[in-house]
């Protein structure tokens, strides 16, 4: 069926939105069923590469790589530009995000958007106190009181507590590609216990 409509409405959405910038189109989408409808199925027949690593509905199939699910799709599209202009890398986003249009982008962010988060029980729950505060005192004024994110701050809750981990580590290590986050001095004086302990939490959070 969603093919179907596919098929009669794609026409109407790129003419409707084709002289828009790509993070005003996602906003209109939102206001637009009939496009917003296109766009997922759009979105859907280009993922044929990101399901294997991100999974069908936006759950990774890896515990250090992102669930895409519920993530804001102005937050995705924005990680999308910068891995497809260089100011990330990564060997496989790099060259997916530079081989999609930046209409693959938009379409692909709005779909894994509307997926559901299927969070899972941390391996450490012994820690869930101690991550909750740390969560509370330093994460919750950008990322939401649960964790759900807005446009410009990604979602945390339900990630897995192993990418958690990693990514607060890369900050840590001050990464030239992460520069310009606020990150670098969040993270410049947690331990590798206080990481670990908000990782679980937020694995388990759920908006």
């Amino acid at each position: 069926m969603r093919s179907i409509l596919f098929v009669l409405l794609s026409g109407l959405a790129s003419f409707s939105f084709a002289d828009q910038h790509p993070l005003q189109q996602l906003e209109a989408l939102k206001a637009d069923p009939a496009a917003q409808e296109a766009a997922y199925v759009a979105g859907h027949e280009r993922i044929s590469l990101c399901k294997h690593c991100h999974g069908e509905d936006g759950n990774s199939k890896r515990n250090y790589i992102p669930n895409l699910a519920e993530q804001n799709p102005i937050y995705l599209f924005n990680a999308f530009e910068k891995f497809a202009n260089g100011e990330r890398t990564d060997f496989v986003m790099s060259k997916l995000a530079g081989a999609l249009s930046q209409e693959d982008r938009v379409n692909i962010a709005l779909y894994y958007g509307q997926q559901k988060v299927v969070t899972k029980p941390s391996d450490t729950p012994q820690l869930r106190d101690a991550g909750e505060a740390i969560f509370q005192r330093v994460c919750q004024s950008c990322h939401g009181a649960q964790g759900q994110g807005q446009q410009d701050m990604p979602r945390l809750a339900g990630q897995p507590a192993e990418y958690v981990t990693r990514t607060l580590k890369v900050f840590r290590s001050q990464d030239p590609s992460r520069a310009a986050s606020v990150m670098l001095a969040i993270t410049a004086n947690m331990s590798d216990d206080e990481m670990l302990a908000v990782a679980s939490y937020i694995q388990e959070l759920e908006p």
